[in-house]
């Protein structure tokens, strides 16, 4: 399949870029990092990592990292950086990425975590981690029990219908003794208020994507995928966050014996598809004053 934006001039056709930051998010498959690069080569930057799964080393194939042909038309940087089994969340990206930003090259920041640009943008309340026991606790509890535990205020400001989200609201307050407003009432100014950037959300049409997602997966296999699946075999634990990338559970499972290679290409494609979906959903509802471009128009 031709790579998306595969002329020189596209970063500088497709929109005008000022010389501040620069944010690409979109769904998986849809062209980013190929719009990144590029803008970095006509006009210059460091491509930064915007996507949960592509921090973790072991899973550079699957996870659509930057290959060494990427890496060298470009810098970029917070790829493959974590360990597999590492915890990594927003809070430690946010670490990272904050010293790339004072750096003399402008920020091309790309990826498909739409809370990492949110905590970016508008900044993120440093709420501690919920101990084991607490989330145990709420984990037993039923959602009327949960609202129960809440202070009004967050009863006013959740989704009461959101399981999810009322019991993260209980967990807080549980384990920190404050309410999950008091801690969002005191959040940071962001590192990058969302009006000093140029940031674009790639809307590409439903069947346009899907096909892309499907030659992508067969591009991994061919690749290499299911030999670094094998690599990562001995230390595979499903709990790793690294685990979550898509296709290495079920390339697991195939060198376990529980499928077929097809059944795993097949099982992963459906997979990639129902996370672009997740994250088109968030990209309506969260990315409405970000710049929309179709890129099946770059074709």
């Amino acid at each position: 399949m031709q790579q998306l934006a595969e002329n020189a001039e596209v970063g500088r056709a497709i929109l005008p870029i000022g010389p501040g930051p620069v944010l690409i998010a979109g769904p998986t498959g849809s062209g980013k990092s190929a719009l990144a690069l590029q803008i970095a080569e006509t006009q210059g930057g460091l491509i930064i990592n915007a996507d949960a799964l592509q921090v973790f080393a072991g899973w550079p194939i699957l996870s659509a990292q930057p290959g060494p042909a990427e890496l060298a038309r470009a810098r970029h940087a917070l790829y493959g950086h974590a360990p597999f089994d590492a915890d990594y969340s927003v809070g430690h990206w946010l670490r990272d990425i904050k010293p790339l930003l004072a750096g003399p090259d402008r920020p091309i920041i790309v990826g498909g975590t739409g809370l990492y640009f949110m905590a970016l943008t508008e900044g993120l309340a440093e709420i501690p981690a919920t101990p084991p026991e607490v989330r145990h606790r709420a984990d037993r509890l039923g959602l009327t029990a949960l609202l129960d535990g809440l202070d009004p205020a967050s009863l006013l400001a959740v989704d009461t219908q959101n399981r999810a989200r009322v019991q993260r609201a209980w967990e807080v307050q549980h384990s920190t003794g404050r309410s999950l407003t008091d801690w969002q009432a005191d959040t940071p100014a962001p590192l990058i208020p969302l009006s000093q950037t140029t940031a674009v959300v790639l809307r590409p049409g439903v069947d346009w994507l899907n096909a892309r997602i499907e030659c992508r997966f067969d591009a991994m296999l061919e690749a290499g995928a299911l030999a670094e699946a094998q690599a990562m075999r001995p230390g595979w634990n499903p709990a790793h966050l690294s685990s979550k990338t898509i296709g290495a559970a079920q390339l697991i499972a195939h060198l376990d014996g529980a499928m077929t290679l097809t059944q795993a290409r097949d099982r992963s494609v459906i997979a990639s598809r129902q996370y672009a979906k997740r994250q088109r959903t968030w990209a309506r509802a969260r990315m409405q004053g970000w710049t929309s471009i179709d890129p099946e128009t770059w074709a």
